[in-house]
């Protein structure tokens, strides 16, 4: 998303009663490379911290790739299926 798209939605979502903007959650894109990945969240998400100082989480990293989200900076991490386990998806 773009940053101007972002600062548009977090506004956005600040403005809402009932609502409180806690920070940031993201999943590495298909096709590259985790560490790359949360390396450009970190960026994004220092620039976002400096506008929103409370927004402070970054929810980031699943059961594949916790570890690289966490040393850049993740606060926030999904890792269902290290605990649940795979599961096959209906269709």
């Amino acid at each position: 998303m773009p940053s101007q798209e972002l600062t548009k939605l977090a506004d956005s979502v600040i403005s809402t009663a009932g609502i409180q903007l806690m920070g940031l959650m993201a999943v590495a894109p298909l096709g590259v490379e985790a560490d790359k990945a949360f390396a450009e969240l970190a960026v994004i998400h220092g620039a976002f911290s400096a506008n929103f100082p409370n927004a402070t989480a970054l929810s980031a990293g699943m059961s594949g790739d916790y570890e690289s989200a966490i040393s850049h900076g993740a606060t926030h991490i999904r890792v269902g299926s290290s605990i649940l386990g795979s599961r096959t998806l209906a269709m």
